[in-house]
């Protein structure tokens, strides 16, 4: 199936790229989150049409993502949790706490943006995350869980 990228897609292209991806990967993912349209003459014409707007709207969105991971340098995050006296926590700390905790700093961001390979955080310490701010843009954060 022939699609129309909409915006950059981590290593599938970039925007305005007509790709060939498998059906359901369009029907399932990229056409219902905005990420592509289909690839017929009448979508192409629109998005030839319209490219001057996206590409403005897509450089703005970089931009914004940059700016951020500069502030974001340096960052640490304290996260009080519950823990045992071998430091193991009852329970683990989540993307939605390190969003929490970011929004406490004055930084918003959305839990699908932050990267935690390892899973979750289930000991008390300081754990380096990657913060997926943009297609282009990542930068790295420093957690530090305290006991409680």
């Amino acid at each position: 199936m022939n699609v129309i990228l909409m915006e950059k897609v981590k290593g599938l292209g970039a925007m305005g790229d007509v790709v060939s991806v498998k059906g359901g990967y369009a029907r399932n993912f990229l056409i219902p989150n905005g990420k592509a349209k289909m690839a017929t003459a009448a979508n192409v014409e629109v998005f030839e049409a319209r490219r001057a707007e996206l590409e403005a709207a897509a450089a703005q969105a970089l931009a914004d993502a940059q700016a951020l991971h500069e502030k974001m340098q340096g960052l640490v995050a304290v996260i009080e949790a519950k823990a045992g006296d071998e430091g193991k926590l009852f329970g683990s700390v989540g993307t939605q706490d390190v969003v929490d905790a970011l929004a406490t700093q004055g930084f918003t961001v959305e839990r699908r943006q932050v990267q935690m390979p390892n899973g979750a955080i289930r000991v008390v310490g300081t754990f380096e995350l990657t913060l997926a701010l943009h297609a282009d843009v990542n930068t790295t954060i420093t957690v530090d869980v305290k006991a409680a």
